[in-house]
This record gives C-alpha cells, structure tokens and sequence, in this order.
C-alpha cells in the first residue's frame, strides 16, 4: 500500500504531467487549425499535393489532441482516487474480490504511467478482450 509521502509524490508528478499535456493540446490545437500563418500571409496550398498534405497534417495533430485530451481525463480521474484514497489500487483486481493489500499496482508502474488504473497482468488482460 502506499502512504502519505508516496501519493505526495505521485501528485505532484500527475499534476507535471497535466500541465504539459494542457500545453502541448494548446499548441497542437492552435498549430492545426491556424490557417494564417506566416506574418498574416495565406497559406493555401499551390498544388493539390501540398492540400493532401495540409489536410493529413491537420487531421494527425487533431486526432493526437483527442489522444491528449482522453490521458486528461484519465489523469483527472487519478487525482480524484488520490483524494479518495484508492489511488495506486488495482481497479479490475478489486473488482475480481483481490483484498486492497492484494491489489497494489507497483511504484515502478505508477512512475512510468501515474495514471494507470490497472496492474500489468489486469490491463493486459484488458487489452486482449478489446
């Protein structure tokens, strides 16, 4: 089970993590549907190639946001567990009857994906349903 310094410590790297995310959605959202870029200067495509690729672009940074977008609402949903107190806790193990000593996700997974929801065996199971 963790403690106090622990999910301390865990917070803080969950709220890093969202800070830079935020920033990173803003960028890519502004950056994918700025169509006037350049000092004011149109950048409508010359050639239909160049459209192609504009469009490609735009739908790759578009769909990276709603990637970004889903990590924060996961990363929202461990704050909320860390004030619950269920935080680092294997949500599918619980679920399966595992006592909550039986169910700690490890440190080193937590560090690594500090949002995670699952232990590696459950979310690989998870995985493989889908």
């Amino acid at each position: 089970m963790l403690k106090v310094a622990d999910f301390e410590e865990f917070k803080s790297l969950l709220l890093d993590v969202r800070a830079r995310i935020r920033g990173d959605v803003e960028h890519l959202t502004s950056e994918a549907l700025d169509r006037d870029a350049g000092g004011g200067e149109s950048r409508s495509p010359q050639h239909l190639a160049e459209l192609g690729t504009d469009t490609y672009e735009q739908d790759f940074a578009l769909r990276r946001v709603e990637n970004e977008q889903e990590v924060l609402v996961e990363i929202e949903a461990a704050l909320q567990r860390i004030e619950d107190g269920t935080y680092g806790l294997c949500e599918a193990c619980l679920e399966a009857g595992k006592t909550p000593a039986k169910a700690v996700i490890p440190k080193a997974r937590l560090r690594v994906i500090p949002y995670a929801r699952n232990c590696v065996e459950c979310e690989r199971k998870r995985e493989l349903s889908h």
